[in-house]
């Protein structure tokens, strides 16, 4: 019980990465966190995007969700 409790805590967090000197550094952010990063870089573009186009509604909440949502959601996710 304790091991599968210890790889799930491992699986959130990620997992260590070996250097050349074979010491393993431990990633920061969990594979959830790289996906919520990806999903803000992908709202954020298509702000731009409609910025771009002229529309002044849909533009402001594709940036504001993914600046004050989706990036610090991906900040603080475990």
């Amino acid at each position: 019980m304790a091991n599968a409790n210890e790889a799930r805590r491992k699986g959130r967090r990620g997992a260590p990465v070996r250097t050349e000197g074979g010491s393993s550094v431990d990633l920061p952010f969990g594979r959830k966190n790289y996906i919520l990063f990806g999903l803000a870089a992908i709202v954020i573009l298509a702000g731009y995007i409609a910025l771009s186009r002229g529309s002044i509604t849909l533009a402001p909440i594709l940036l504001l969700m993914g600046y004050l949502v989706l990036i610090p959601w991906g900040i603080l996710a475990k």
